[in-house]
């Protein structure tokens, strides 16, 4: 899906990658947030089984990867077999589950907050374990994150706010979302791992082997074991329509947004991604915020600043680092 062209096209294809991203993942954030808070029917019932979203979301991006791998893929034969995904397939089942399940007991400005401190485990990992040594900048950029998201989970939270989660719990809630950091960073590295291993391997490929994997563990785990929640969830859907509704508007917003991140990162780069999708995040918040009656206190919008402070200052480093490299291949 790469496309090459003149100034302008290029403009207005980064112009339409910014607000398919925005569009899609700020919608989606709402609806996550209706369906962890909202009690639906006449028998005002809360959606308990907010894991059943990562089963739907893998579905419909394992049907929606496999469309686009017949509409655009030029691979053919050579990406990795499907089955070198099983691992990653784990992870990325076990860590987003948590993430949703934090919205329980924690806000949702809380937890995209807490979701965008990364590089923290990231950092703390190549240091402690391989020895890493980061410049000073980059240990700015960890303090800012670090020191923001700290300060507003110890900053007391709006009784409104509380009114709406199911089980207020801030420690638990903030745990569940390092926890699924901890396992992004696995799912991440085997896929760079794959990556490597098989070149010709195309970011369809990727998407359809994960949910793959994705959709067997979760149907595993909703409907197989004895614990499974597959059918209380199937249940509630069927007899509250408007949350159904809520949940397949919520994979298909997952699903078009990952269409736009591959198309953002196949024509301008990793870089551009990441700027774009922190910004999201940000505008999420404030989102939250506005529309979802979500308010945070004078405090908490300084840490929301000092957070996103942080992931600017990060992605102008590697802006910075990304010039660097430029300049000394055209010298070589």
């Amino acid at each position: 899906m790469e496309i090459h062209g003149s100034g302008l096209r290029r403009i207005l294809l980064l112009a339409l990658c910014v607000s398919g991203i925005w569009s899609a993942y700020i919608y989606q954030g709402v609806l996550q947030e209706t369906l962890s808070t909202k009690r639906f029917g006449p028998d005002e019932k809360r959606f308990e089984h907010l894991a059943f979203l990562n089963l739907a979301q893998s579905v419909v991006c394992l049907v929606w990867s496999y469309i686009m791998i017949k509409l655009w893929s030029n691979a053919g034969n050579g990406g990795a077999p499907w089955w070198t995904y099983w691992s990653a397939g784990i992870t990325n089942t076990i860590g987003p589950a948590m993430g949703i399940e934090a919205l329980k007991y924690i806000s949702y400005p809380a937890q995209v907050l807490a979701k965008s401190s990364k590089m923290i485990p990231v950092m703390l990992m190549g240091t402690l374990v391989y020895g890493i040594r980061y410049t000073f900048p980059e240990y700015i950029c960890t303090f800012l994150v670090a020191g923001g998201v700290a300060i507003f989970a110890l900053l007391k939270t709006s009784s409104k706010t509380i009114s709406k989660l199911a089980h207020p719990n801030a420690p638990l809630g903030y745990a569940l979302c390092f926890l699924n950091l901890a396992f992004d960073g696995f799912t991440n590295a085997t896929q760079d791992s794959i990556a490597a291993r098989y070149p010709k391997t195309e970011a369809w490929d990727i998407m359809l082997g994960m949910n793959l994997w994705g959709t067997i563990y979760n149907m595993i785990y909703m409907f197989a074991l004895p614990q499974g929640i597959g059918f209380e969830a199937y249940q509630f859907c069927k007899q509250h329509p408007e949350a159904a509704w809520d949940i397949l508007k919520y994979c298909l917003c997952g699903a078009v947004g990952q269409n736009f991140i591959f198309m953002t990162i196949s024509n301008f780069g990793s870089l551009a991604n990441t700027t774009i999708t922190t910004t999201r995040k940000f505008v999420s918040i404030v989102v939250s915020s506005v529309m979802s009656g979500n308010p945070l206190s004078m405090r908490q919008w300084g840490c929301v600043s000092m957070v996103f402070g942080g992931l600017s200052y990060q992605i102008f480093l590697k802006w910075k680092k990304s010039k660097r490299v430029e300049k000394k291949k055209q010298k070589s």
